[in-house]
């Protein structure tokens, strides 16, 4: 394969909004068509950027570099780290899904169960769309979370991890930071999902417009939000950050067979309270107010 010059920001861009602007494609279910996502943000990052190195050295050894999971997909192929491009991009909740949602106290609205169902599904039928049409352009390109490599792993500082977040990539191309919930509050807001792709391409990163992972923030902003602990029904968002056991716990406990037995007749890992009702839902609360 030959990396074509023609390949730019603008052309990533339009694939990954004419893939969600099918209403065959983005829908909350077969039965629905309601749309499951709104207008995408995308953001880029090279992959030699030192941000990977302090994430890794953040969360574990474990943890790839961009580097890293193209080694182990491309065995044979010559290249270098600042070959790459790491492409972010952020999926907003709409806003009907969001309204529902903070009726929600106990348990997690319809919608929103269905987005966590229905549109990951989404989210995974774009990362291969955007492999497949930059090979289509020679271009050599993985998505490291659908990578039969990746791995659920234990952080020793963080507890449950991952050897690639979406989150951090996301972080590392400049669309979010994250909050005492440990979402990403992204300037779509909080209520989102994320996806990524590192291609063997050369485009111009995208500024990061902080230097503190918690920039976004209200809570360590000084401005004493916390609204993310009220809405959090398991008591898992405290002063001290995320409990990530607790929120499991109450996930596989009472969410999920909530939502088999009274929403999907399936079990869904569905809860996400804590990013609706709140400043961040749908925006970047420390701008907004400065």
């Amino acid at each position: 394969m030959h990396p074509e010059k023609n390949v730019t920001k603008e052309w990533i861009g339009t694939i990954i909004a004419q893939y969600l602007a099918d209403p065959k494609v983005n829908r909350l279910s077969d039965e629905d068509p309601e749309p499951a996502f709104g207008e995408p943000l995308v953001g880029y990052c090279p992959g030699d950027d030192p941000i990977f190195e302090e994430i890794k050295a953040h969360i574990g050894s474990f943890y790839w570099k961009p580097a890293e999971i193209f080694e182990k997909t491309f065995l044979n192929l010559s290249f270098s780290p600042q070959d790459l491009t790491v492409v972010a991009w952020i999926l907003p909740q709409t806003r009907e899904t969001k309204a529902e949602h903070r009726h929600s106290v106990e348990y997690p609205g319809k919608r929103w169960s269905l987005v966590r169902r229905n549109g990951e599904v989404i989210n995974e039928g774009l990362r291969r769309y955007l492999v497949t049409r930059l090979a289509g352009e020679g271009i050599f390109a993985v998505a490291p979370a659908l990578s039969p490599f990746w791995e659920r792993r234990d952080s020793q500082g963080f507890g449950y991890a991952s050897t690639w977040s979406e989150r951090h990539a996301a972080f590392a191309c400049g669309l979010g930071t994250f909050g005492l919930s440990d979402g990403l509050i992204t300037p779509a807001g909080k209520a989102v999902r994320i996806g990524s792709v590192v291609a063997m391409i050369d485009i111009e990163a995208d500024p990061r417009p902080y230097a503190d992972h918690h920039a976004y923030c209200l809570y360590f902003n000084g401005k004493k939000c916390g609204k993310c602990m009220d809405r959090c029904p398991a008591g898992a968002i405290t002063d001290a950050g995320h409990d990530k056991v607790k929120c499991k716990a109450y996930i596989r406990d009472v969410t999920s067979p909530y939502v088999e037995k009274h929403q999907l007749g399936v079990k869904v890992n569905s809860c996400g309270l804590c990013q609706v009702k709140v400043p961040c839902e749908s925006g970047i609360p420390v701008r907004e107010e400065e």
